[in-house]
């Protein structure tokens, strides 16, 4: 059954995660040992240097609601996040998106160099299964391998790689002929599958890795699934919106990249207002999956509505 104890409100309970999650990762940077300097100094720079800490947050609450302590979720937790820095690292390099700012300060390409960079997201890419096979605070070896086989499936071609695949193909990418780089002009369902993918299945893991950790039933697993596939489509949204309305000062990256790429979105899809009503309608969505959880889930709900209205 869920548990119903007392928690900090969000922005606390977010900042908490943040601190223990940093700590963590210094520390896992450290035991990773790698050669010289230089490379663990760039991994340090790729995980860092803040952030929402959104996914690592999902996975300790959704833990939390049977009774898991946060100290056992949490090597989860910074595996997941590892995970993450790896993606904007290499997300962020000339041959993807090209980008010069990430959290208000240089990308690790800019900062380091393109090799430095592609390697750094390589050891957080590695270094994140080898948190999650030491075991942490869970020596059950059958949920360390579930935790490990659903981290696999959400970043791998089936989850983020393969969705970030599909996002470079609607850009044009792989075009032949003279109509090189055209943007495809994909309908709404192909918009909502291709971000399922490359944003949302490592939002699933969150909440998946929770109940992992948290032995929860069939039902109940089926629940936070529920409520991670509205979040993950209400995250992408919101984050389109930030490129479409954003201040960069604010958001800490460059904005209105998005349209200049042809990148395929709701936003683009639907319009900045007909976006906005399906934000809401997602956040009510996710919600509502809750309700079984009753007071113990609070949390994950106001992270819903964070999601919806963040501005950076």
């Amino acid at each position: 059954m869920p548990a119903t104890d007392s928690r900090p409100a969000l922005p606390l309970a977010l900042a908490r995660t943040a601190e223990a999650v940093a700590a963590y990762l210094d520390g896992a940077i450290t035991r990773a040992g790698a050669p010289g300097e230089r490379l663990a100094a760039a991994m340090r720079h790729a995980t860092l240097a803040g952030g929402k800490r959104l996914r690592p947050f999902l996975v300790i609450e959704s833990a939390a609601l049977f009774g898991v302590a946060p100290a056992q979720a949490l090597p989860a937790a910074a595996a997941l996040e590892c995970l993450h820095c790896y993606s904007l690292v290499h997300d962020d390099l000339p041959a993807m998106d090209n980008d010069d700012m990430r959290r208000g300060r240089p990308t690790v390409h800019r900062a380091y160099d393109e090799a430095t960079a592609i390697l750094a997201g390589d050891g957080l890419l590695t270094l994140a299964f080898e948190i999650l096979a030491s075991g942490g605070e869970d020596t059950d070896p059958t949920i360390r391998l579930a935790l490990v086989a659903s981290l696999a499936r959400a970043a791998g071609v089936a989850g983020m790689i393969g969705g970030q695949m599909l996002d470079l193909a609607a850009e044009g990418r792989f075009a032949q002929g003279p109509l090189h780089r055209v943007p495809l002009d994909l309908p709404a369902d192909s918009i909502i599958e291709l971000q399922a993918m490359k944003t949302g299945a490592l939002l699933r893991h969150a909440c998946e890795a929770g109940a992992l950790l948290g032995r929860a039933s069939a039902s109940e697993r089926a629940s936070l699934e529920r409520y991670a596939r509205a979040v993950g489509r209400a995250f992408q949204i919101a984050d389109d919106l930030l490129d479409v309305e954003g201040e960069a000062g604010l958001v800490g990256k460059a904005v209105g990249k998005d349209a200049a790429a042809g990148k395929a979105t709701l936003v683009g899809k639907l319009g900045v207002e007909g976006a906005r009503a399906e934000l809401a309608r997602l956040v009510e969505e996710a919600e509502t999956a809750l309700a079984g959880f009753g007071s113990a889930a609070t949390l994950l709900k106001e992270a819903a509505h964070f999601v919806a209205d963040r501005r950076n």
